[in-house]
């Protein structure tokens, strides 16, 4: 079986409180990248213990393969449904990494999602997030892959009405890893003068100054490139520009007629969507 796990961006990013368990509440609106996919194949294997042959392609996946998203959800799942056979999987790899816009968690949503329709497990939706938590808080949002307000974590999701295909998305990616620990260290939890569910009910053009990510100002102070990457997007005639996630990945949406041309250094990761 073939699927194309989507990347995805943060429409605004408040950080609200820290929670007893560690993590923190948060409110952010997630939206689909449809047009950047990695690709993930799932085919019987040939092992005889059930076990799992994972190889991969592509951008390089740092650290140990056995340890990625994928591997983790086969192996979720195969604790309570040992009937799962032995699978070959493999990932080829083209949604930077690190870079806040959710391919490792997309790839282990849709690795659950796959092993479920491929062997017919029948998981229904709401089953299927609750394995997806277990895997990372972003998980949940690439079962249901909708636009959709999000609040706890990152897993109490409500789908929404929001098309923004009157817009071109172009995402820029320099190559620096933000460490998420970081970057919630710099954080001063407070509650949203506006909810990004508010804001992005209004149009695209009164989002600026309104739909904040709140950890770009310590992001950007610490990391300049990342600063001059939105800089350089408004300066192209970007309606809106943010940072995704921690980053260090910046998007701006354009309108139709604006063909945007940048001259940002020859590594740096650049998509254009349609």
């Amino acid at each position: 079986m073939l699927s194309f796990p989507n990347a995805k961006i943060n429409l605004g990013l408040n950080i609200i409180r820290k929670r007893m368990d560690g993590f923190h509440d948060l409110e952010t609106v997630f939206y689909p990248v449809e047009g950047l996919r990695d690709v993930l194949e799932t085919v019987h294997g040939n092992s005889g213990d059930g076990s799992l042959s994972f190889t991969h392609s592509g951008l390089d996946i740092p650290g140990d393969t056995g340890h990625n998203l994928c591997s983790k959800a086969y192996y979720l799942l195969k604790k309570d449904f040992p009937e799962l056979p032995a699978i070959q999987m493999h990932l080829h790899k083209q949604i930077p990494m690190g870079a806040g816009l959710g391919g490792g968690s997309a790839n282990g949503a849709f690795t659950l999602t796959m092993l479920n329709q491929q062997f017919g497990l029948g998981l229904k939706e709401e089953q299927l997030i609750r394995y997806a938590l277990t895997l990372g808080s972003d998980c949940p949002f690439f079962i249901i892959n909708k636009a959709c307000y999000a609040g706890g974590r990152g897993e109490e999701l409500e789908p929404i009405t929001l098309d923004l295909t009157a817009y071109q998305l172009v995402l820029i990616n320099p190559g620096i890893h933000v460490p998420t620990g970081w970057a919630f260290s710099q954080i001063h939890p407070h509650e949203p003068s506006y909810p990004c569910r508010q804001i992005v009910q209004q149009p695209v053009e009164t989002w600026h100054n309104l739909l904040i990510n709140d950890f770009e100002l310590p992001v950007m102070q610490a990391y300049p490139e990342i600063q001059a990457i939105k800089d350089q997007l408004y300066q192209q005639g970007a309606v809106y520009a943010s940072m995704t996630g921690t980053g260090s990945t910046v998007y701006g949406l354009f309108t139709k007629d604006i063909q945007p041309s940048f001259a940002f250094p020859a590594h740096y990761f650049i998509y254009k969507g349609k």
